[in-house]
């Protein structure tokens, strides 16, 4: 709702448990609304698969369509909220993870919205992230309605929100977490006002990537399954080669079923595959019990040489390829809603900050602090109202900042390249440093706005 502006059919939003549901919402002319069972069988949209989740969950499904600028570039699963309490033990009637598991490995982005005020993780939800192991790098977490709450509450917030993901998420990297307040409502609380925009800022910013990566993204997958449809011929054609031609096939299968670890150790020291390419022991134990051996397939070498060569050669042509078409496509962005906000005007993110500020005044934005920096360059005993590069090195260190900082601090001030400074250069250097050690960044080049007014050149004062 909030990345759209506007309402979708189907959508309720409230703190109750509302929808359960899952919503896609995707582009249409019209507005309206497809219902699970039809959309299934709609060769037009990439739901075909989803039918062997049964009617339970299919009446529980359903595609809403709108005009919005936004959904041209993305299309968003809206899933059902997260059951906790004694409710988690009422049945969905479908295999809840199992879905969710099957969108995660469909989609660009995955994003998990956490509460400020309610940061428990119930069963339900701890289950859901585990469905989504293996797409780890798709992974977001929002800490949304941070502004009700102060500073030193949020601190705490966090730190219990990333305590919380560390025993559920079993992975060495830390989640990167978007703090703020995703609705068009005011701010309660505006002590964090410039992080929830440089945070939402963010959060767009990757958004807005998505289309331009999902070829690769796609790619990626197809190299993942290939890898992972090679290692399963390499499992089942071994169960099928151990299995006896007739008495004790029964037996048999047990046998293999429960020396499944040992297999896998064995498969990946013939085949010098990754243990990560294995399926999941206990889960393939299970799947196997249904499975008559006998009937499995033996391994076909030219075809695993063909996946082969797939992997190793035609992969990077493809690549190329796609990089090709890329450099001469336009690049592709997420217009209209929310993202249309953040883009240019006075609200943009950091319009009239740091480096910026001052970007449509028509005085010299530095003019208002020169007289104090004026005395402290009199100070360093300029000659011919010039200071040498050593006297204003003296005065620089001072702001305690590194070399590395101070160099482009120094390359950008020293507007005519001569290795000194004159009052407006100094005057402009001080107010660079300013801006770093407000927490801004530095321009890689300097603004016309920020140029000395004795520095700039006939045509510039023309305009």
């Amino acid at each position: 709702r909030y990345l759209l502006e506007q309402d979708f059919p189907g959508m309720r939003i409230g703190p109750e448990p509302t929808t359960d549901s899952f919503i896609a919402v995707m582009y249409g002319e019209t507005e309206g609304n497809v219902p699970g069972n039809a959309l299934v069988v709609d060769p037009k949209k990439p739901f075909r698969k989803l039918g062997r989740f049964g009617n339970a969950f299919l009446n529980r499904f359903m595609c809403s369509q709108l005009p919005n600028e936004v959904l041209k570039s993305i299309s968003i699963i809206d899933s059902p909220g997260i059951l906790s309490g004694e409710k988690q033990r009422i049945s969905r009637g479908y295999d809840f993870c199992q879905v969710l598991q099957w969108f995660a490995e469909r989609v660009d982005r995955i994003i998990l919205l956490f509460d400020a005020h309610k940061l428990d993780i119930s069963d339900e939800f701890s289950e859901a992230i585990k469905a989504f192991r293996g797409q780890d790098d798709k992974i977001r977490v929002v800490l949304n309605k941070a502004d009700q709450v102060d500073t030193q509450q949020l601190m705490r917030v966090y730190g219990a929100l990333m305590w919380s993901l560390g025993k559920v998420i079993d992975t060495p990297e830390v989640l990167r977490v978007y703090i703020g307040s995703f609705w068009a409502h005011p701010l309660r609380n505006t002590d964090n006002r410039r992080l929830f925009e440089a945070e939402a800022q963010d959060l767009f910013k990757d958004i807005q990537s998505l289309p331009q990566k999902a070829a690769v993204r796609k790619l990626n997958d197809l190299i993942k399954r290939a890898r992972l449809a090679k290692v399963h011929a390499y499992i089942i054609s071994y169960l099928k080669k151990e299995m006896p031609s007739v008495f004790g096939k029964e037996n048999k299968k047990k046998e293999l079923i429960n020396k499944l670890p040992e297999i896998y150790i064995q498969l990946q020291r013939e085949h010098h595959i990754s243990a990560g390419d294995f399926p999941e022991v206990k889960k393939m134990q299970e799947q196997l019990e249904n499975c008559d051996f006998t009937k499995f397939h033996s391994l076909k070498p030219k075809l695993i040489e063909t996946v082969d060569n797939m992997l190793a050669n035609k992969i990077a042509s493809l690549m190329n390829l796609i990089r090709q078409e890329e450099s001469n496509m336009p690049t592709e962005m997420v217009h209209g809603g929310a993202f249309d906000g953040t883009m240019a005007g006075p609200f943009g993110h950091g319009y009239g900050e740091g480096a910026k500020e001052g970007a449509d005044e028509e005085e010299w934005v530095v003019a208002k602090d020169k007289p104090a920096y004026d005395e402290i360059f009199y100070t360093l005993s300029p000659v011919n109202g010039k200071i040498s590069g050593i006297s204003a090195k003296k005065e620089m260190v001072t702001s305690k900042l590194p070399n590395s900082v101070l160099g482009k601090i120094w390359k950008l001030a020293d507007c005519d390249g001569d290795g000194m400074l004159d009052d407006e250069e100094f005057a402009l250097a001080k107010h660079l440093i300013k801006i770093k050690l407000d927490g801004y960044e530095l321009p890689g080049t300097l603004p016309s706005h920020l140029v000395p007014p004795s520095h700039r050149k006939p045509f510039q004062t023309a305009e």
